[in-house]
């Protein structure tokens, strides 16, 4: 005899065979537990019944959509940007130097607003310095490489640091005893020194249309700052430091700053490329400009105690100073010397319309601000348009 019942508890179809010969059916019937109608199931407790078609499905696992759905909105917003920037895109060194600029911008901004206490030259460079010798050295201990770079790329590392060093020694030098606009126009000569280093040191190919786009840059950044350049000459020209030859001393010494500057540039490439990791270069150049900015400040200047303000305006800068320092490696080990370095120019056009925005512009420079603005958007966008020239040596 067979029997199906439907137990009410686990809602699972169970089947019994009874033989109606067979003793066992006499004693089940006289037994009073047997009588109660208990149900012996197939399978034994301890074995895992399979799901058949009329197991009831009940999954866990969350459907796939969902899951991914999960997974994207988890990333932060900034994090996608900042992978994308890295290395997401083909103009990712170009986005780079950008950025880079963008961030020197900041920082001039942010010095210029927030200057409670007069800090010394040297001074401000060391904790700077100091700052990003800290963070880079923190940042390379959480991605697991070695702090000192591999074997083959410490002397391009080395190099870098010295020269990248001296080139900012000459530079606090040259803008303490020449004007402010003559020191700025000094300081862009660098990426057309970098373009002329690269292509002697580096064997870089540089075109005719690379020449141009650094050539009308320049002469933007001439068209922006050739008035305030005549007036502060033909003001300061009785000043004590700008008589006679110490001016041309202030004026070879800034040339010889952005000589060193370019060259820097191109080690900074080199080295980036042979340690696969720019914030290396950026280590480098701690390891050596704190200790020296330190001996100069001591020895050179008197030190001044900041105040608490100061100090944490000092730090912002230091901070931004190391983003703006790695993604300036980042985008030369990316991108062509000269096609990067004339992204630089974006910082004047950047600082102009800040100017005109706020209405600090002056009314009779006003034309050749833009005339020197529209110059060097010409000369950026054109490098833009033409794409990146990543090499592939």
């Amino acid at each position: 005899m067979a029997e199906i019942r439907i137990a009410d508890e686990d809602d699972h179809l169970e089947l019994t065979v009874r033989d109606l010969d067979s003793p066992d059916l006499e004693k089940s019937a006289s037994a009073p537990s047997l009588a109660s109608g208990e149900i012996v199931p197939l399978l034994s407790q301890n074995q895992r019944p399979r799901i058949n078609i009329f197991s009831p499905s009940h999954t866990r696992r969350r459907p796939r959509e969902q899951v991914i759905r999960v997974s994207e909105t988890e990333i932060s917003p900034v994090i996608q940007f900042s992978s994308w920037v890295w290395s997401g895109s083909r103009y990712s060194g170009l986005l780079c130097m950008a950025l880079s600029s963008t961030l020197y911008l900041i920082m001039e901004l942010l010095s210029v607003s927030f200057s409670v206490q007069p800090i010394p030259l040297f001074e401000t460079a060391f904790l700077r310095c100091t700052i990003i010798l800290i963070l880079s050295y923190i940042c390379l201990k959480r991605i697991g490489q070695p702090v000192f770079g591999p074997a083959h790329a410490r002397k391009l590392l080395i190099s870098r640091a010295l020269v990248g060093y001296l080139s900012l020694f000459s530079f606090i030098f040259s803008i303490q005893m020449l004007p402010l606009s003559q020191a700025i126009v000094l300081s862009f000569v660098n990426p057309v020194m970098a373009s002329v280093a690269a292509r002697v040191v580096l064997h870089e190919k540089l075109k005719i249309t690379d020449i141009g786009g650094l050539a009308c840059s320049f002469f933007g950044v001439l068209f922006i700052f050739g008035p305030t350049l005549t007036v502060q000459v033909g003001s300061e020209v009785k000043s004590e430091n700008l008589r006679g030859s110490h001016h041309i001393y202030a004026l070879l010494l800034g040339l010889f700053s952005s000589i060193t500057g370019g060259i820097s540039y191109c080690l900074i490439k080199a080295a980036a490329k042979a340690s696969e990791q720019p914030v290396n270069t950026v280590l480098s150049f701690g390891l050596v400009a704190c200790p020296a900015a330190a001996i100069c400040m001591l020895s050179l200047e008197s030190f001044v105690l900041p105040a608490f303000e100061t100090l944490i305006c000092m730090i912002v800068l230091g901070l931004l100073a190391f983003c703006a320092e790695v993604l300036l490696a980042r985008g030369l080990q990316l991108e062509k010397i000269s096609k990067a370095a004339n992204i630089l120019y974006i910082e004047v056009v950047l600082s102009q319309l800040w100017i005109l925005c706020t209405g600090k512009a002056g009314s009779p420079g006003l034309f050749s601000r833009l005339v020197g603005c529209l110059l060097i958007l010409i000369s950026v966008s054109y490098t833009i348009y033409m794409g990146p020239a990543k090499d592939t040596e």
